[in-house]
């Protein structure tokens, strides 16, 4: 059975003394013990403490990024070693912004998996198409492709240990959201695409998220979708009062 899941991308914001705040207020609402997956993509500098907040606690903190090196003349960078030691248990790799801003590519994002994985970090994939490509009708294409960079470069027993996101650059912190149907649909494609990769049995276990503009309004016509197994949120997950509700939706549509 697929693991339900939502986790909260932090991006770039937060600091030491909001983490803490945040922290005690939502280990205050969650319980010790969850029908599914809670996790935060925090900033590097509070993986440390955020860790240490959240330790013995249902909540699962990973990073936002990592170079595919595990060491080396890298400047500004980290390691998957680094992230691990520092508390990670999962890293977001992929995000449309790390492609479009700093130039990310399949083969590097193909590097970057290959190494979490070997280290032992979850690594939550992101793939999605861009309004002029939706437009286009190349939505299907732009999925199977930014998913088969990475994917034919693992076995089956690797791919299976990955979490996938679908998220749609056009919905991306723009108040836009892909309705459920059409999330379902893509979804489905990417189920059928893992089947033919890696066989079904793999690719009916693997989670697949969806992410773009989730809120408390439009999060249950996805969650209710066959297909998605939980949801990437962005700016709804600074907040306790707006995260939370989220996570009571996941826990009440197990």
């Amino acid at each position: 059975m697929r693991q339900r899941q939502i986790i909260g991308n932090w991006k770039m914001y937060g600091l030491q003394k909001q983490a803490r705040e945040y922290a005690q207020e939502l280990l205050h609402k969650l319980p010790k013990v969850l029908p599914c997956a809670v996790k935060l993509a925090v900033p590097f500098t509070l993986l440390q403490e955020m860790s240490s907040l959240v330790k013995g606690s249902s909540l699962i903190v990973g990073a936002q990024n990592m170079h595919e090196a595990a060491e080396g003349a890298f400047t500004g960078e980290i390691s998957a070693p680094m992230l691990q030691e520092a508390g990670a248990k999962f890293v977001i790799l992929g995000h449309s912004e790390r492609r479009k801003w700093f130039g990310e590519t399949g083969e590097a994002l193909a590097k970057k998996v290959q190494r979490a994985l070997l280290v032992g970090l979850e690594p939550v994939l992101c793939f999605g198409e861009t309004e002029e490509e939706k437009g286009s009708g190349m939505t299907r294409q732009v999925v199977e492709e930014q998913l088969l960079e990475v994917l034919t470069s693992l076995p089956a027993e690797l791919v299976q240990r990955i979490v996938l996101a679908y998220e749609p650059v056009w919905a991306i912190g723009t108040g836009k959201h892909a309705t459920g149907e059409w999330a379902e649909e893509i979804h489905r494609f990417c189920r059928n695409l893992l089947a033919s990769h890696v066989g079904e049995d793999v690719a009916s276990i693997v989670p697949i998220l969806y992410g773009g503009s989730v809120n408390e309004q439009n999060i249950v016509s996805f969650l209710s979708q066959k297909n998605i197994d939980g949801a990437l949120v962005g700016g709804a997950s600074l907040r306790v009062e707006s995260f939370y509700p989220l996570i009571q939706s996941l826990i009440q549509l197990r």
